[in-house]
């Protein structure tokens, strides 16, 4: 499968767009080549009147998407290729927190690390009774968000708990999604996609310049919690470290990994 497949989108009637993360064997793990192609439909939509609202999903019914594929960091050699993934990643989430239309992000089952960044990068957020969020990478993978990425999740649900949820690698739930905000409503299991259609098409209705400002102005806000070059040395040890390598044959052997702290 090309990324083209593995990221399908399509706009329908009355300018909503529905992008749809197309690898439900692997819980939709991202490719790079995803990653890719979710930037390129960002620039797509920037240059599309048409289009008037995005709705963002994963196909099946167990994850938005479970993270990035795990498989290609092994490929990692040098401290430049963790900076350009990191880069890559700050771009793309940037691009699409940018879209100068509203975003949904439809959430059922896992939403986790890269989805977790996507997810966050979006305006609203509508989940069903089976939407877990988080980055349990302190216990996989042994990594580390960029400095953005601490930023805009810090921003988005407050510093205590995203240190909860980084330290103790855990999952929240749909019903502690909704009460802290992150959550916009629970729907039904099988009434996800209807409820974001209906609420994509309410914010259709509304004045598209007041949301856009509303958009950039809180966009300033958050960005400003994100110092100016900061963050490159922890992002380069913890993805040269023995302990990331460590995280990705443990996760790829379905076995508990052997932390050193090196």
């Amino acid at each position: 499968m090309t990324a083209t497949d593995e990221i399908l989108y399509e706009v329908k009637e009355g300018g909503i767009a529905w992008l749809t993360f197309n690898r439900p064997e692997a819980r939709n793990a991202m490719t790079f080549g995803m990653y890719d192609r979710l930037g390129e439909i960002c620039t797509r939509i920037n240059s599309d009147d048409s289009v008037k609202a995005l709705v963002l999903r994963g196909a099946g019914d167990k994850a938005f998407v479970s993270g990035t594929d795990i498989s290609q960091f092994r490929g990692f050699k040098s401290p430049q290729d963790s900076l350009q993934y990191e880069a890559m990643m700050d771009s793309v989430f940037d691009a699409l927190e940018d879209l100068p239309i509203p975003t949904i992000a439809a959430i059922q089952g896992a939403c986790t690390g890269g989805g977790a960044g996507i997810a966050a990068a979006c305006d609203l957020r509508l989940g069903a009774p089976s939407a877990k969020f988080g980055f349990p990478i302190a216990r996989t993978l042994g990594n580390t968000l960029s400095m953005r990425n601490h930023a805009r999740l810090a921003a988005l649900i407050g510093v205590a708990r995203t240190k909860d949820i980084l330290f103790l690698a855990r999952l929240m739930d749909a019903q502690e999604m909704r009460s802290i905000g992150l959550l916009n409503e629970i729907t039904t299991e099988h009434g996800l996609y209807t409820r974001a259609t209906e609420v994509a098409r309410t914010l259709l209705e509304h004045a598209p310049l007041t949301l856009r400002a509303a958009k950039e102005a809180l966009n300033r806000v958050v960005r400003h919690w994100t110092p100016q070059g900061g963050g490159d040395d922890f992002v380069v040890r913890n993805y040269m470290s023995d302990d990331f390598r460590e995280g990705i044959e443990s996760f790829l052997a379905k076995r508990k990994p052997r932390w050193t702290g090196k």
